[in-house]
């Protein structure tokens, strides 16, 4: 809730704002002129103030010239619905123009807006100084970021646990594999990172197996051996070729591995964090992963969750370690931002996720050389020009992909329970938790084939 200084000399306006205010949890505080407007905000500065036009000795325009320094958050309030009167307060930078009789909803949503951004620059302050400090923040403050950081921590003092990372492409997996290593036991020893996708089973094999065999060459150390008492990230695992995905399970449960053409054991003494963009447990239901690796795999699952969907605060930490990331190693970068770039940051969803927010702030860093501050021009135009609108048809759109993706998982699901039960449709509906008549007519739905059961 909000500190709120109502200015107005009427007394019932002020009063009727004041008893909702306060009926919603705000605290407030009355002045009738402009000289105790600027007495009470000065003793006590107010998170918002509720500033009418015309007051006895002054006008409000006038209170706000003498408090505009310190950057307050300013509703003005005026019984002239005049368009010119709304644009030369907004040009003069009050956060919002309301025109008499004001609707107690108008006035508490405008209220919410104008608290956002209080809450936003106390936010952007608060980081300043924590990184003038020598503060890190690493994940977000949010309660949800919280919690994934602290099983993280759990996760990191376990350095013989296997961890499988999901999320959406850009979501920061290789850094929080790198930060579990760096907080582990295994800290001393080497990170290294493999990329599942982008070699033939051979290739990828002999990479992290290494080989004892003629026919390729000199023998050759893999990547299992480098890593020894330090971590392996093997990053995109949905991608890891059905030929090679036994010998991982292998390695996984004896803990030790042979180089191809070889004879002998070796140990792995090292920590597996694998890292998938998509459901791993579709791939499964698809036949595409083993589900023995899977389970094996998932034990200690962590999934992170895309930037849309972290709340505004960790965004705007983000933002504020990103800036500090790049900065010195470009020419002259503005090192914060205006709060309308700041704004634009935060409506637009970032398909890209984190590497997408990155590569926009680099660029728009570049292009403000010299500058004091991250504008809005410095910004690419759709990340700009992103609106409400837009926001909203992607969400429709959004929801829509999931609703196809959850039915395609179901399907794979129900076809998967079934092969593993030679097509008894008793027993897999037994273990779908469904009626039998439910999973018949879903078997209908789903066009699976009349066979299987």
């Amino acid at each position: 809730m909000a500190d709120v200084l109502i200015v107005d000399d009427d007394p019932m306006v002020a009063g009727s704002f004041a008893r909702y205010l306060t009926g919603t949890g705000h605290s407030v505080r009355l002045a009738s002129t402009g000289a105790a407007a600027l007495a009470a905000w000065s003793a006590r500065r107010p998170d918002v103030t509720l500033l009418d036009v015309r007051l006895p000795d002054m006008t409000g325009f006038d209170v706000f010239a003498r408090m505009r320094d310190e950057r307050p958050v300013v509703i003005m309030i005026s019984g002239d619905a005049d368009i010119p009167l709304a644009v030369r307060a907004v040009q003069e930078g009050v956060e919002t123009f309301l025109a008499k009789p004001v609707e107690l909803a108008q006035l508490g949503a405008a209220l919410e807006r104008a608290v956002g951004t209080v809450r936003q620059r106390q936010l952007a302050q608060y980081l300043t100084e924590r990184r003038a400090a020598g503060g890190d923040v690493v994940f977000g403050r949010s309660a949800v970021m919280r919690e994934l950081a602290a099983q993280l921590e759990q996760l990191a003092g376990n350095d013989r646990a296997t961890v499988l990372l999901q999320g959406e492409h850009g979501t920061g997996k290789r850094h929080v594999a790198a930060w579990l290593h760096a907080h582990s036991p295994r800290a001393h020893g080497p990170f290294l990172a493999v990329h599942c996708a982008t070699r033939n089973a051979s290739a990828l094999a002999v990479e992290l197996f290494g080989s004892d065999d003629p026919a390729v060459g000199a023998r050759r150390t893999g990547l299992l051996e480098v890593a020894a008492g330090g971590t392996l990230l093997l990053d995109a695992i949905e991608e890891l070729p059905i030929a090679l995905q036994l010998t991982l399970q292998r390695v996984l449960e004896a803990r030790c591995f042979r180089r191809v053409g070889g004879t002998r054991d070796i140990a792995a003494d090292v920590r597996i964090v694998a890292a998938s963009s998509g459901d791993l447990a579709s791939t499964v239901h698809a036949g595409r992963f083993r589900e023995a690796l899977y389970y094996r795999l998932s034990a200690l699952p962590i999934t992170l969750p895309p930037l849309r969907s972290r709340p505004r605060e960790d965004v705007v930490e983000l933002m504020a370690r990103l800036m500090d990331e790049l900065a010195p190693h470009l020419p002259a970068p503005p090192r914060t931002m205006d709060d309308a770039t700041r704004d634009a940051l935060l409506r637009y969803p970032w398909p890209g996720n984190l590497r997408e927010l990155r590569t926009v702030l680099e660029r728009a860093m570049i292009l403000g050389r010299g500058a004091p501050r991250l504008e809005p021009r410095f910004l690419p135009p759709d990340v700009l020009h992103f609106t409400a609108a837009a926001r909203e048809q992607g969400r429709r759109r959004l929801c829509e992909d999931e609703l196809r993706t959850l039915h395609a998982m179901e399907r794979a699901h129900i076809e998967h329970t079934l092969r593993r039960h030679a097509g008894n449709r008793t027993h897999a509906s037994r273990a779908l938790g469904i009626a039998r008549a439910t999973l018949i007519k879903k078997i209908k739905a789903f066009g699976l084939s009349a066979g299987v059961g």
